[in-house]
């Protein structure tokens, strides 16, 4: 627990200070009305007393005349040390002939600005017994020298030089003083409970009001880091893809460059058709490059866009006919990946296409193409299964298998760019079938992958039919490797 400097005179920690504002008029209010009550009862007191008694109760009349000009200015330093406020104008009203009320603006400010129940008892059953005293003082005092004496004086009975008339009894006026005085402690109470109460509230509401700010930025934050996954899946399912195609027919085109450039002349002068056919083969490659190159340039400068206009990212990330599951977007996929040099087997029973969520389409399209650029990267050469399942009943099925290959298999000099850097199917982890499984897990999805005891890769996913309200949570986190029986 922080605590305060130690002043006063006891340690008082952070919780126990009420931060109560001091407004300037209620000093400016406060001060002039406790040195005129003082001065009255003073002046009151005061005036029993003559140069002729011959001992020091004159010179301290006087005294406590000019102190009562003095002791109300203490109240200004109510706000920081409102304990030795009250306990100064506390000693002062029991020294001299105060009125109680300076004291009790100093235990209403006490109360007010220090929330420690022992020092507010404390200041209460000291505050009580003075307050009584100081009006038992003034109303013990003959008529004529008393202020409550004065309040119950028959009127124009006061003027004449005479001892005035009362119109009550003395215990009335007793009576009157302690009620008085017991009235101006309560009410001192109540006034302290009421601005120590509306402080404690204005600071529960600027908290309130800080931490829903502070919650409004994190949500901020939250939606800013879930648009930058969201790009950042985005780019890596599309330039992972391309690029792993133009990597794929590079590979493709330099064998064939390399083939051609073995052969002898002598040779090639008696199978023209032969040489025409690799030259068409290179040709097409280079062409295919071409289109891949510039189709990643334009998903690399969509990116850069999104990057550019947060705003409008969300719209550009939204299903689109290109990233849905639909029979054209998947016959094209198919095709990119033939036309790759993949082996691919194909298995497909769609229905009722038209019906299926937009949102598990894109994820089940995203899971497709980074299964077959997954294959295409590190089972190069292998043949390639996919099924895909798709009907209201079962949801949408996903299954793509391979043979794990390394370049030890390979021809180094056959396939160097596409497999010098593979020596296994799980050389390195990489970020595309870990995030894929996430975001099928955010779809209430299952993803599993891995290897079994034949050496064959699988990913396999399980999407729902219809987005769930509360996604369920699968067994199996992220990233993490499964046999899947076959």
């Amino acid at each position: 627990m922080p605590r305060l400097p130690h002043r006063w005179p006891l340690s008082i920690t952070a919780d126990d200070v009420v931060p109560v504002r001091t407004r300037l008029w209620c000093t400016v209010v406060m001060i002039p009305l406790a040195m005129m009550m003082c001065l009255v009862q003073v002046a009151y007191a005061a005036s029993a007393f003559t140069n002729e008694d011959g001992d020091l109760t004159n010179p301290w009349m006087i005294l406590g005349v000019l102190l009562a000009l003095v002791w109300p200015f203490v109240l200004q330093k109510r706000s920081k040390h409102p304990e030795p406020v009250f306990w100064i104008c506390a000693l002062a009203t029991l020294v001299f002939p105060y009125d109680p009320l300076l004291m009790l603006m100093a235990l209403c400010s006490l109360i007010a600005r220090r929330s420690d129940t022992r020092r507010t008892l404390r200041a209460i059953v000291v505050a009580t017994p003075i307050a009584v005293w100081a009006q038992l003082r003034d109303a013990l005092q003959p008529a004529g020298t008393s202020f409550w004496h004065e309040v119950f004086a028959k009127p124009g009975t006061t003027d004449t030089g005479q001892t005035p008339v009362m119109l009550v009894e003395e215990s009335t006026i007793v009576t009157t003083a302690i009620v008085i005085a017991l009235l101006g402690v309560g009410g001192a109470i109540l006034i302290g409970l009421h601005i120590r109460s509306r402080a404690r509230l204005n600071e529960a509401d600027a908290r309130t009001e800080a931490a829903r700010h502070h919650a409004a930025h994190l949500q901020d934050d939250l939606a800013n880091q879930q648009l930058a996954d969201a790009i950042a899946a985005e780019a890596h399912d599309t330039l992972a893809h391309s690029l792993s195609l133009i990597a794929l027919n590079a590979s493709a085109l330099q064998v064939e460059a390399a083939r051609l450039a073995q052969t002898d002349l002598h040779e090639a002068g008696t199978n023209v058709d032969d040489m025409r056919r690799r030259a068409q083969t290179v040709a097409l490659k280079a062409d295919e490059i071409r289109r891949q190159s510039a189709g990643a340039l334009d998903e690399a400068h969509a990116i850069i866009d999104m990057l550019r206009h947060p705003q409008q990212a969300w719209e550009q990330l939204a299903p689109s006919d290109e990233t849905a599951l639909t029979r054209e977007s998947l016959d094209a996929l198919i095709q990119d990946t033939r036309r790759a040099g993949t082996s691919l087997n194909t298995w497909i029973d769609i229905h009722q296409l038209g019906d299926l969520d937009e949102t598990i389409g894109k994820v089940a399209y995203r899971a497709i193409q980074e299964s077959l650029t997954n294959a295409c990267r590190h089972a190069v050469g292998a043949p390639v299964c996919l099924e895909v399942t798709v009907n209201p009943q079962q949801g949408v099925h996903v299954h793509v298998s391979n043979p794990i290959t390394g370049s030890e298999s390979h021809d180094a000099s056959a396939m160097p760019a596409a497999s010098s850097n593979d020596t296994a199917h799980n050389a390195r982890t990489g970020a595309g079938l870990p995030g894929v499984a996430a975001r099928v897990r955010s779809v209430g999805g299952e993803c599993r992958y891995g290897s079994d005891a034949q050496q064959i890769f699988h990913v396999d996913v399980v999407l729902p039919w219809h987005t769930p309200d509360n996604p369920a949570t699968p067994s199996m986190p992220a990233g993490s490797t499964a046999t899947v029986p076959v």
